[in-house]
Parts: C-alpha cells; structure tokens; sequence
C-alpha cells in the first residue's frame, strides 16, 4: 500500500515534524511505504497550496493508495472545499485516514463515515447548481447579457498582426491565442475559396466545349 501523508501549519514558526512523525509512525506499523506533502505557513481556508496541488495531480495518476492526515482541519477548514475534495479522492479510489477522528476508509466503518460524507458533497453540489441557475434566470430578467462579452475587433486590426506568430499576436490584441487561430483559419478558407472559383469556373467551360 502506497500512502500520501499531508501536513500542514498556518505559520512559519509552526512546524509540521511533530505531525510528520506520528503519521510516518502509523503507516511503518501498517507497512505501508509513504510520500510526503509538507504545507508550511499556508492557511487551511486556502483551496490551493503547494504541496496539496501536487498531492491531487499525483492522487489523479494513481500515484498513491491512502491520504493520510492527523486531522481533518490540517486538510482543510473550509467544510465545503474539505467534503468536496475526500469526495474526489474517492472517486479516484483513494482510500482516507484521519488519525484524531478515527476515520479509516480502509475498513467497513470507515468507508460507512466517507458515504455520509459523499451524500453531504451531493447535497453541496446540488445547491450550488441551484445558486447558479437561480442567478442566471435573475439576470436573464434583468435584461443582463450571459456569456463572454462578444469581441469588436476588425479585419483590418487581425490583418495587422498576421505576421507575427500566435502568442505574439495574442498579446497584441489582448485575445486568447484560440481566437487567433479561428480567425486564420477562416481567412485562409476565405483565400481558398476565391482562388479555387476561378479555377472552377474554367474547368466547366472547358467541359462544354469538349461536347
């Protein structure tokens, strides 16, 4: 069994060692081999850290079988963020252990404790769905437009940056690199079409002389 340990302390003059050691103390005692993820002076309301970042990107490879923490709030103190993301970590098939609250989803009482708190994360996503679709029929009545706003940028002003590569042109025009590229797609199918009707149109009069 391969297993993350995650700490974490608000300030720098805080340290991690002491959680460090009892974490690494429980998984030699299961024989478990670990990795560890250190969060120092990182406030637990945050939603993105350093090492929980890397925790996550290496928990979507399968880097890892078991999270464990000492407790529940070094992993987070924002309830919503904290349901959503054990929610995530057992869709990916990551089994959890909090060693102050006793969850171990490794045996039947503990997988028990992450189904109550994965029915919890459901209710949690339904309600902000809800939030969402009730503020865009709010807006919608007030007349307000949904969506990104539609761009003003002329031919000519595209035209100016067609020898400049992508990304510079992006930067140019304050776009996204996607909106550059569609625009020379659609101008070279544009150049296409005009050379090629011509060409088209000889090749049928040619035919009518041939019969």
């Amino acid at each position: 069994m391969k297993a993350a340990l995650y700490c974490r302390v608000s300030t720098f003059e805080q340290t991690t060692e002491n959680q460090r050691l009892e974490l690494t103390r429980y998984c030699d005692a299961r024989g478990w081999t670990v990795t560890e993820y250190l969060d120092a002076g990182v406030s637990g309301a945050k939603e993105s850290r350093p090492a929980l970042d890397r925790l996550l990107t290496d928990a979507r490879r399968r880097r890892f079988d078991t999270l464990i923490v000492w407790k529940l709030d070094r992993l987070g103190r924002n309830l919503r963020h904290l349901i959503l993301l054990l929610d995530e970590l057992s869709a990916l098939g990551v089994a959890f252990v909090s060693l102050n609250e006793g969850i171990d989803t490794t045996t039947p009482s503990g997988r028990l404790q992450m189904h109550l708190l994965g029915a919890v994360a459901e209710y949690e996503r339904g309600v902000i769905a809800e939030r969402v679709k009730l503020g865009m029929a709010r807006a919608k009545a007030q007349g307000r437009r949904l969506g990104r706003k539609p761009l003003d940028i002329s031919d000519a002003r595209f035209e100016g940056v067609a020898h400049l590569s992508l990304r510079e042109a992006a930067v140019e025009l304050g776009v996204s690199r996607s909106v550059i590229h569609r625009w020379r797609l659609s101008r070279n199918a544009a150049e296409q079409r005009t050379t090629f009707a011509p060409i088209q149109a000889g090749i049928s009069t040619s035919a009518r002389d041939l019969r």
